[in-house]
């Protein structure tokens, strides 16, 4: 297993980068968290989000009970923005857009969108086609257990490599948590991290995606949260 990449190092806060096909808990093994604990034992860390085993990524990690407190306020108030990038050999039904519904459990551990139901999950996206494949920019406006995963199947477009969800087999699951911005006492904070497992992560789809997916000039459709959406 490769050293764990720290992005940075706060007082307050730390952000890493999970590889991909690595458990966020100790499922099979040894997971993510515990070793960050591991490989850092003098300081005390509170998972603030996690990420599916086959997503690679950023991660927050509180370093303290008061700024734990503090990011969760940020994630119920979505004051927190994550970017996404994913990969599709599927021609979706439509090129963006916002994708909701309801998640709820399906067979083998699945879940699926329903128009039923009170656990909203919304995720939007613009796409891009090169090579014979979809490439994905999201932005999750909820944190749903495999929201991501799920809305892109409901388009026909399941992950390259996400064999849960019909994808097809790859050498990883083509989904990537790359980018986070929020605001720290009053200070902006903008992180990203571009993927270094995946040959359909190759450094011309990066040069692709800071092409079209330049923030300032995209305009994400309007969607508002209803407060009584469990998050």
């Amino acid at each position: 297993m490769d050293p764990i990449e720290v992005v940075l190092k706060h007082d307050d806060f730390w952000v890493v980068v999970k590889p991909a096909d690595e458990s966020f808990h100790s499922e099979d093994g040894m997971g993510f968290a515990e070793r960050l604990n591991q490989t850092y034992p003098e300081q005390t860390f509170y998972p603030l989000h996690r990420l599916d085993k086959m997503t690679s990524g950023l991660i927050l990690f509180a370093t303290n009970k008061t700024a734990a407190a503090v990011f969760g306020d940020l994630f119920a108030q979505h004051a927190l923005e994550k970017r996404y990038i994913a990969v599709s050999v599927n021609k979706p039904k439509k090129k963006q857009g916002t994708i909701s519904g309801s998640m709820l459990p399906s067979r083998r551990g699945q879940w699926k969108l329903s128009a039923q139901g009170d656990n909203l999950a919304v995720t939007q996206f613009f796409s891009f086609s090169e090579s014979g494949k979809r490439y994905f920019w999201i932005r999750p406006l909820t944190g749903k257990t495999h929201q991501i995963r799920v809305a892109l199947k409901s388009i026909g477009a399941a992950i390259l490599g996400d064999e849960r969800y019909s994808g097809e087999v790859s050498d990883r699951g083509y989904l990537h948590a790359y980018s986070l911005a929020f605001e720290w006492q009053g200070e902006p904070m903008y992180f990203e991290s571009w993927p270094k497992e995946g040959e359909h992560f190759p450094d011309s789809i990066r040069s692709l995606y800071q092409q079209y997916f330049f923030e300032p000039s995209l305009s994400w459709p309007k969607f508002t949260i209803p407060k009584k959406t469990i998050l």
